[in-house]
């Protein structure tokens, strides 16, 4: 049973990462980190800061480890704070996506509860 329960992640970790990759990455121009997170492992929440020279434009998208899309999340402040009251234990990929729907910045967090 172990056997292919690590075999289900790996595949599915795999398909993960083709899809998340498919639009190119933008960099910026002096390499600056554009979000922030904490805490990292999570319980409750998780807090997401942005740089000061953010686009309103943006959107946060939360997606559990094999790529089911499980937030979409307009940013319209500088600080966000996500309640993780619905999310499982486990790992989460977030990507920081400009209004094209490239992304600007991805990452990852771990809920434990």
């Amino acid at each position: 049973m172990k056997k292919i329960l690590y075999i289900f992640i790996l595949i599915a970790g795999f398909q993960f990462s083709s899809v998340a990759q498919s639009k190119p990455m933008h960099v910026a121009a002096d390499a600056a980190k554009t979000i922030k997170f904490y805490p990292n492992p999570a319980s409750s929440f998780i807090n997401f800061d942005f740089s000061k020279n953010y686009d309103q434009s943006y959107t946060l998208v939360i997606f559990n480890f094999i790529g089911k899309k499980i937030e979409d999340l307009k940013v319209t402040d500088q600080k966000m704070l996500v309640s993780l009251t619905d999310f499982y234990r486990g790992v989460y990929i977030f990507q920081l996506r400009d209004k094209d729907g490239s992304i600007v910045e991805s990452g990852k967090f771990q809920v434990i509860k």
